[in-house]
């Protein structure tokens, strides 16, 4: 027998006590989550928008309505559902209506261009559009050239009433046609086979900023949601009377304060995001917690809401919580519910923390890591509070999850505190990539490694810390920004001989786009200013990716091999900021 060295004892308290390192993922569809949760909960306000409720028998009822209305127009298994609306009290029966009804639930960006969505329907092979009524007048253009063959109009007015009426032309449907159905469970779903079924199809740029459509089956969606609010809560998963899954809190209240049932919390995570549609739909609803709905964010309204609602927790991205530090009268604000603490989507500065700690001293702060690839959540610091939080981290693997850090030109996992890429390997992990299997091989190894193409660095104790990105991605207050999406534009722009965009640190967005370029030697490129350069680009793209300034250099970096050295650039702008 060989003789090993036992492997060296973590220092830092990070796993909840008394869970296990794998879970029980019952293979159910996503539906399973809402009817259990509407057994469970019942008359509990599961979503609350403009002081609207809707209950958690309310949203399954109507949730069904929705899905009943699909399956007798001739829409089920196989068959795209794109949902093109902003966060809104009709959202939630909309989504799991689709899910209910066996269909594939694709989210859309409301603000992306006309070409962009005709672009991504098509890719998808929608053949039902759900679109807002404010942005329909933009899209219709492009609807001609996609697959989409039925058009449902919502807007505003059903926020308050699902019954009102919207403008719509001849041959689209009015939401509150699906919204006041049937609402009796037909079980359309029973025949949805997790593993082989698509629940979503989520898009996600690639490093060419070409969006990939991400296949998500029934069972990533279940297992991920089950990751992450069993992480959050201390619970482990168990299906009720009627083999629907819920969740057994198992933590005490010394550890994990919020009770299931109890947790109260204002959400500004778009649904169309992965965070939005597992943590902050489905982790809520089987959680059983009331969720405020705020469609855009406005600090001062964000606070009233929080004190009047008494919120439990804070969610969102480090933007959101420096505009609410700055909000007049946030010292004084009745947070004192507030027992946690969750940031995404980019890192959290530890200065933030600091400030974030002294405002809300019974809170737990932690951030967690993932990425649309992943269904969403990958590692999370721990949420039990006497667990070790490691600040300029973001965590540990959840249940079932490994983390390895290998060397960006391939070869043996590196050892703690070496940088190298951060590959995921666990059930959460995407199924591929839609219609692009080169792509999929590329980002999924032989292993089931998943290549992130982020640059981390694991300590000893095996909590994970992000450090840099391979991919020339940026991030814009949460949003994917691609700089070569914003280079091929600016490259159309007369007068323009070379250009590269990086992003230049800023503390409330995170990157700021900003373009380096170089001026032809010619009357147009002499005419070039940096508002000019700005104004061509911005005018073509969406109001998350604009240039925020355009710098005139001489020529742009190279490598030998003619490769752009934006790191040079990059660290240019780091340079800059920190007055280097």
């Amino acid at each position: 027998m060989t003789a090993t060295q036992d492997a060296p004892t973590p220092t830092a308290n990070s796993w909840p006590p008394g869970l296990p390192r794998s879970l029980d993922y019952p293979e159910v569809a996503v539906g399973s989550i809402l009817r259990a949760a509407a057994r469970r909960w019942g008359e509990r306000p599961a979503f609350v928008d403009h002081d609207v409720p809707l209950t958690f028998t309310e949203l399954a009822e109507r949730a069904h309505a929705v899905a009943n209305w699909l399956v007798d127009h001739g829409v089920g298994r196989g068959d795209v559902v794109a949902v093109h609306i902003p966060n809104c009290r009709q959202y939630p029966p909309v989504y799991y209506g689709v899910l209910l009804a066996g269909a594939t639930f694709s989210p859309t960006n409301p603000l992306l261009p006309a070409a962009d969505l005709a672009a991504q329907l098509t890719d998808a092979g929608a053949t039902v559009l759900v679109t807002w009524d404010q942005v329909l007048p933009f899209a219709r253009p492009a609807l001609a050239q996609t697959p989409v063959r039925t058009v449902v109009v919502t807007g505003e007015a059903h926020i308050t009433d699902f019954a009102a009426t919207v403008a719509h032309e001849a041959g689209e449907t009015d939401l509150a046609e699906l919204l006041g159905g049937d609402p009796t469970d037909r079980r359309h779903d029973a025949a949805v086979d997790p593993v082989a079924d698509l629940a979503h199809l989520a898009y996600t740029g690639g490093t060419t900023g070409v969006s990939k459509g991400v296949e998500l089956p029934h069972r990533n969606v279940v297992t991920n949601v089950l990751q992450s609010a069993c992480w959050t809560s201390g619970s482990l998963p168990e299906l009720d009377e009627h083999g629907d899954v819920t969740l057994r809190q198992v933590l005490a209240p010394e550890e994990i304060p919020t009770r299931l049932g109890e947790g109260v919390l204002v959400n500004l995570t778009p649904w169309f995001h992965a965070m939005g549609a597992i943590g902050y739909l489905n982790g809520m609803v089987l959680s059983g917690t009331t969720v405020v709905i705020h469609m855009r964010f406005d600090p001062a309204r964000y606070v009233e809401d929080a004190v009047r609602y008494r919120v439990t927790s804070i969610g969102g991205a480090p933007p959101v919580f420096v505009a609410l530090l700055q909000v007049p009268g946030i010292g004084s604000a009745d947070l004192s519910r507030v027992r946690g603490v969750s940031s995404g989507a980019a890192p959290l500065p530890v200065p933030l923390i600091e400030r974030l700690t002294a405002l809300l001293p019974e809170a737990v702060i932690g951030e967690g890591y993932g990425l649309t690839e992943v269904t969403m959540q990958a590692t999370g610091n721990p949420s039990f509070r006497s667990g070790t939080r490691k600040a300029g981290t973001v965590g540990v693997p959840v249940f079932d999850t490994e983390i390895s850090i290998q060397p960006l030109g391939g070869g043996a996992p590196l050892p703690p505190g070496e940088r190298g890429e951060v590959c995921i390997r666990g059930p959460q992990v995407m199924r591929g990539y839609a219609h692009r299997p080169g792509a999929t091989a590329e980002a999924i190894d032989a292993d089931g490694w998943f290549h992130t193409g982020d640059v981390g660095v694991l300590d000893e104790d095996g909590y994970l810390a992000i450090v840099d990105r391979t991919k020339d991605m940026l991030l814009y207050k949460g949003y994917n920004v691609f700089p070569r999406e914003l280079e091929e534009v600016l490259f159309g722009v007369p007068g323009v001989a070379g250009a590269a965009v990086v992003g230049r640190p800023d503390e409330e967005a995170g990157e700021l786009p900003v373009a380096y370029v170089v001026r032809k030697d010619d009357a147009a490129g002499a005419a070039l200013t940096a508002e000019s350069v700005m104004a061509a680009v911005n005018d073509r793209v969406t109001p998350y990716k604009r240039l925020r300034d355009a710098v005139f250099i001489d020529a742009i970096p190279v490598s030998a091999a003619g490769k752009v050295l934006k790191r040079e650039l990059a660290a240019r702008e780091r340079a800059a900021a920190t007055g280097g």
